[in-house]
Formats: C-alpha cells, sequence, structure tokens
C-alpha cells in the first residue's frame, strides 16, 4: 500500500506542479479558457508519461489511449450518447414551452471558429480524462478497488470546477456525479476512449445549443437559451450542469451505455502486479 501511494502524491505533484507552471506562460497570450485547456493537458499529459516511463516502463498509450476497432466503437457510443442526452436535456423543455431561442448579441461564427471551438473542447476533454481517469485513477482501483477510487476521484473532479464562475452547490454535486459515471465509463470499457466520447458529445452540444457549459457562455452558432424554468431545473448561468436536468440526462445516459455493446478491452494498470509491486500483506 505505501509503495501505491507514494506513487499517487508524486503523480499529484506532477499534475499540480505543471498546472502552475504552465497556466502562466499560456494566460500571457491567451484567454482564460485557452490557458486552462492548455494547462490541463499539458500537465495531464506530463504527469502521465513522466510515471508510466518512470514506474511502469509503458508508454502514454497503455494508460487507454490505445486504438483499434474497439476503441474507435466506444469513441462513438460516447459521443452519440453524451451529445443525445445533452440535445435531449434542450430540446424536450423546448418541446414543452419551457424554453426558447433568441438571437444572440454576438454573431454567428464561421466554420473556422466551429472547427476551432471543436479542437479546443476535445482538447479539454482529452486534458480532463487523462487527469482524473489516467494513471492515479488506474493505480488507485487495482490498489483499493473500484468504490474506494471513484468516489474521491469524483470529489476531486468536482473540487476543480470548484472555481468556475456562477457555480452553485447542486452543480457541484451534478459534476461529482459526472466524475463518477466517466470513472464507470473507464471500467466499463477498459480504455479512456468510451468516456473522452461521452464528455466530448455533452460538451460539443450544450454551446451549439446556445446554453452554457460549467459556467462558460461560448456563443458559436448566434442562438442563446432562455430558460422559462427556474434555476433549480435549468442550471441558471452555470448552465443544465447546475440543474436538475443534468442529473435526469446523466441517468438515462448510464442506461443506455449499460445496455450497449462496448467491448471491454485491456488496461494493463489494472491487472495484478502491473505495477511491478512486491505483495504487500
Amino acid at each position: 500500500m505505501a509503495s501505491t501511494i507514494i506513487r499517487i502524491v508524486i503523480y499529484a505533484f506532477f499534475c499540480w506542479f505543471g498546472m502552475l507552471l504552465l497556466a502562466p506562460l499560456f494566460y500571457v497570450a491567451a484567454d482564460t479558457l485557452i490557458t486552462f485547456v492548455a494547462a490541463t493537458f499539458g500537465a495531464a499529459a506530463i504527469a502521465n508519461v513522466i510515471c508510466l516511463r518512470i514506474y511502469e516502463r509503458r508508454s502514454l498509450a497503455e494508460v487507454g489511449l490505445g486504438w483499434n476497432g474497439a476503441s474507435m466503437r466506444h469513441l462513438a457510443y460516447g459521443v452519440v450518447g453524451g451529445a443525445l442526452v445533452a440535445a435531449l436535456t434542450v430540446l424536450i423543455p423546448m418541446a414543452m414551452g419551457l424554453a426558447s431561442w433568441h438571437e444572440s448579441v454576438e454573431k454567428p461564427s464561421g466554420w473556422a471558429t466551429l472547427a476551432y471551438f471543436f479542437v479546443l473542447l476535445l482538447f479539454g476533454v482529452v486534458a480532463e480524462e487523462l487527469m482524473f481517469r489516467g494513471y492515479g485513477f488506474q493505480i488507485m482501483v487495482r490498489r483499493f478497488g473500484a468504490f474506494a477510487t471513484l468516489l474521491p476521484m469524483g470529489v476531486l473532479f468536482a473540487a476543480a470546477h470548484s472555481g468556475n464562475m456562477n457555480v452553485s452547490y447542486l452543480g457541484l454535486v451534478n459534476t461529482f456525479l459526472w466524475g463518477v459515471a466517466l470513472g464507470w465509463c473507464v471500467l466499463r470499457s477498459g480504455d479512456l476512449w468510451l468516456a473522452i466520447g461521452v464528455h466530448a458529445g455533452w460538451n460539443w452540444t450544450l454551446p451549439l445549443l446556445g446554453v452554457n457549459l460549467s459556467g462558460f457562455t461560448m456563443r458559436v452558432t448566434g442562438i442563446e437559451l432562455q430558460w422559462k424554468l427556474d434555476a433549480l431545473w435549468s442550471g441558471g448561468d452555470y448552465g443544465p450542469e447546475g440543474g436538475l436536468l443534468s442529473l435526469c440526462a446523466l441517468i438515462l445516459l448510464l442506461a443506455g451505455l449499460y445496455k450497449a455493446p462496448v467491448q471491454p478491452q485491456r488496461l494493463v494498470l489494472l491487472e495484478p502486479r502491473a505495477m511491478g509491486e512486491r505483495s504487500e500483506s
């Protein structure tokens, strides 16, 4: 147990130090969202690569980024599932007269801006999945079990969003639950691709439909959604993740993914003695 804890602490240190080092470098030339994405991606990649090389003699792909037919299908299942429940979160209230679209004060974005938006959010998703469901998460599951890992990592995932604009207590609870669900996706698929797909599908769809994403306002289509629901359901200025609609979407998503024909892959860090540890009794 002691060696596992040491590795987790070292991994966490590199994540923290990487963010501390990279954020000021990007902030000079970029806005807040780009700074956050770039610093998180850099820190997550550095922490995973260093720990994998030092302790495992393995490549970054073996943390769950290997690419094959199953990975491609898992990514597709995730993107479709995440996008579908995000769309339903908006379209069902609209069909019931509880929300409506209005023209945004910003002009509609061109194709170049839309492509930039998709790439930026994708990098943000991969960064968060590497950081919160990568090396540290996987060695914790191997040593302490799924339940003892999913809950604390969900808390850390929520804590990482606690500084977002317009965050609420319900928003943090929902973010915790989404963090637990994304961890389950990793264990369900044996890779990071299902979780990346779910995360990306959700993050791509909400801004396209004119709502805020985790407190960030990204008007990329020239439309803005105005709710007739109170913030308890809609999430208010934080976005649907701050309301009960997000919880309903998560339940629907998990039910669908549970039935999806996922083909579990070999995640080497979850295997006994994969880390080269001696038996600890």
